[in-house]
């Protein structure tokens, strides 16, 4: 079962009820033992059809346009397209992507807060007019090269996470607004929209109620101008977790009634990301070496384990020049789970396995290739093996020049009672053109392993 990004066609595995991710992954675990010990990851889409369902649940009068740049692979893009989601591009690769898809540009917009001239003049080439802007430069830059543009506004937000020093801030302040729809004036660039961020660290709900006061601000401010505006898009920050959507749109629902009231003309959009795909992928990475340190080099962040115990440093297949690139940027939102390998039959550690102060790195030995700087883990072997659930978002990008690294596979699956639910919803192997819908054939021992190719 071949599973690659650039796949033309992928398989997903149809799951009978009784079995789950967890023999998935033990049944590629295990084949991944025997035939190389490759970092891969294990995609269910069915969890991406009930993010879609939960959105249509809690926010259905707002239309999502997802984040392509957060987890660009076919499958997820196809399944997305079949749901009906719009899409937020940041590239002319992006918005390739999609339009082989068969989305119409209408729902495609182009997000990128600092264009090139060559991108910004291909979406015009191929029909994509909606934009963000945030500058005099940026939009005169689309005068120039996009006739037919048709612009949000993206204003500032205060959003004070704590973590001004690791976040490029964008967005125009209202003073600049003002300026910013002067010039669209005299430029002649149509002005259709507002666009606002809240970043998902934000926890404060208030950053919600000032942003929609200030975008309905602007909206005054665009029609004293004569400009028609009819978009408000409340950008991403989603998490995923159904709690979160729902805290949000309490917050917001009585906002909108009140400012973008039902009737109105104005079309609520968002651009979800994560929200989408970070708890649909899981990733097994293997140890390929590791070292015995002396406790005290772990000096804070674990609880000591004994002072005479050692502790342990692991060097993974994979790290931040792979698929953990966004530890760089943020800390990482999951905990390993141990998958031993020496044991087929039994391949979890037992619960009264001596825990010790751990470190995990990536493979290329750089100092920047730190991914898990401190957690309790029994002691480990290479060829044992480490699961990293919510791995979705921002880890399925090309491999980095900076070594070898071959790319994970990816291994689709679903089960029968999702693929019911998409089908209920009006999408068939008809719809999904480049799927192959299979029956598994999932049997939990190593000699009735998947039979395909991986």
């Amino acid at each position: 079962m071949k599973g690659f990004i650039d796949d033309a066609n992928y398989f997903v595995s149809l799951l009978d009820e009784g079995t789950n991710l967890g023999d998935v992954i033990d049944n590629y675990v295990n084949e991944h033992t025997l035939t190389g010990k490759n970092a891969f990851f294990v995609g269910d889409l069915g969890k991406i059809v009930k993010k879609h369902s939960q959105w249509q649940n809690v926010v259905a009068q707002i239309k999502p346009f997802y984040t392509v740049k957060c987890n660009s692979t076919p499958a997820v893009l196809e399944i997305l397209a079949a749901l009906g989601t719009g899409f937020a591009c940041s590239s002319k690769t992006e918005m390739a992507l999609v339009q082989e898809l068969g989305v119409s540009p209408e729902n495609i917009i182009y997000i990128s807060p600092c264009k090139q001239v060559s991108q910004i003049k291909y979406a015009a080439k191929v029909g994509v007019n909606i934009m963000t802007c945030d500058s005099e430069v940026e939009l005169k830059k689309i005068a120039r090269n996009h006739p037919n543009a048709k612009v949000l506004l993206h204003i500032a937000t205060e959003d004070n996470t704590g973590d001004e020093e690791g976040n490029m801030k964008f967005g125009a302040t209202l003073k600049n607004c003002r300026h910013i729809l002067e010039c669209a004036k005299e430029l002649d660039v149509q002005i259709i929209g507002v666009k606002f961020h809240v970043s998902s660290a934000c926890k404060e709900s208030q950053v919600y109620v000032h942003a929609l006061s200030d975008a309905r601000c602007v909206f005054d401010m665009a029609g004293e101008f004569g400009f028609t505006m009819n978009i408000l898009d409340i950008g991403g920050g989603f998490t995923g977790t159904e709690f979160q959507l729902e805290e949000v749109n309490h917050v917001i629902s009585p906002l909108l009634d009140v400012y973008f009231p039902e009737g109105s003309g104005i079309k609520i959009i968002s651009e979800p990301g994560s929200y989408y795909v970070s708890s649909a992928f899981t990733l097994a990475v293997n140890i390929i070496a590791k070292k015995v340190v002396e406790s005290d080099k772990f000096s804070s962040g674990v609880e000591k384990t004994g002072s005479d115990e050692p502790a342990f440093v692991y060097y993974m297949n994979d790290g931040v020049y792979g698929s953990f690139a966004s530890k760089l940027s943020e800390d990482l939102n999951t905990i390993p789970e141990v998958h031993k390998a020496s044991s087929i039959t039994n391949n979890k550690y037992k619960d009264d396995e001596p825990l010790f102060t751990s470190s995990l790195w990536g493979p290329s030995c750089d100092e920047l290739d730190h991914v898990v700087e401190k957690c309790l883990l029994p002691e480990l072997n290479v060829g044992d093996w480490l699961i990293f659930d919510n791995m979705g978002a921002d880890s399925l990008h090309e491999p980095s020049a900076f070594n070898d690294r071959q790319r994970p596979a990816i291994y689709y699956m679903m089960s029968f009672s999702d693929w019911y639910e998409m089908q209920d919803a009006g999408i068939t192997s008809d719809t999904m053109k480049n799927f192959f819908f299979v029956p598994s054939c999932i049997q939990l021992s190593q000699e009735d392993s998947f039979s395909a190719e991986a």
